[in-house]
């Protein structure tokens, strides 16, 4: 959620701010910011008291109206169309929707403990993922948690990231011993569009998937409109995951349901 924070004098506090858009539960699909536009004393005051927490867009707003020697002149409108234009240039701020903890716990609400591994695919081992899911093999390190009850293995949580249509989108994906998908979740989105993809309904299309499934959007993955390269690179990034899973960590599973091979992962 995007919010301004200033500085103000006793009389800037009564001065009205114009508030666009209602802010939506974070669990909401699309989970869009919310935008708070103060009036033209209060930009001035917040570039003029240095607030942290202001972003970039709005900052050169507060510069416009700086270099303006009669900012009382400008119209709520033009400071409107001005913020407008700033909140879609580079004053993006990431949406964390869950933190690790809070994702291992959603994915395995029975596990009472994760243990942290570091799984490095060998070059050939890295082939053969790339060839089983047509996914490049970007990363040679995939950091994984063995989700416990007691002395029972409940599945593994996986953490990974693949690039949205600008930057990346960090997901998880919960995966059975079977190999089966049990949930995926997405964790930190940082796009302007296409946040609907952490729906409910459009995350459950993944669950009970294997390495052996399609997992091809627009075929058994379904597409939204908007987000068509984000919902792409999600889908692909499962398909790497469960062919990493497959060829990699579960033949590395002991009797046990440890890791012998895997080093631990940093905390």
């Amino acid at each position: 959620m995007l919010h301004l924070l200033m500085q103000t004098s006793p009389k800037m506090r009564s001065e009205k701010t114009l508030a666009l858009t209602p802010a939506l539960s974070p669990r909401s699909a699309g989970h869009y910011r919310r935008v708070v536009l103060p009036d033209t004393r209060a930009v001035l005051s917040a570039r003029a008291d240095r607030c942290v927490g202001v972003p970039k867009g709005q900052s050169r707003i507060a510069g416009f109206m700086g270099r303006n020697r009669q900012p009382a002149e400008l119209s709520v409108a033009t400071l409107l169309v001005l913020a407008l234009f700033c909140s879609a240039g580079d004053g993006v701020l990431a949406e964390r929707y869950l933190s690790l903890p809070e994702a291992q716990k959603v994915c395995f609400p029975q596990a009472d403990r994760f243990e942290a591994q570091t799984v490095r695919p060998t070059p050939e081992e890295a082939r053969a993922i790339e060839q089983k899911s047509g996914v490049k093999v970007r990363e040679r390190e995939n950091r994984i948690w063995l989700a416990r009850k007691g002395t029972n293995l409940l599945g593994v949580f996986v953490l990974d990231h693949v690039f949205g249509k600008h930057d990346v989108i960090d997901y998880a994906v919960a995966v059975s011993p079977e190999g089966k998908v049990l949930q995926v979740e997405i964790l930190e989105y940082r796009e302007h569009y296409g946040g609907e993809i952490r729906a409910a309904k459009w995350l459950e299309q993944f669950k009970g998937k294997t390495a052996s499934s399609k997992l091809k959007l627009n075929d058994d993955i379904h597409n939204i409109s908007g987000a068509t390269i984000s919902c792409r690179n999600v889908t692909d990034g499962v398909r790497r995951v469960l062919a990493t899973f497959e060829l990699v960590v579960r033949p590395r599973l002991a009797p046990g349901g440890g890791l012998p091979d895997a080093r631990p992962a940093p905390p």
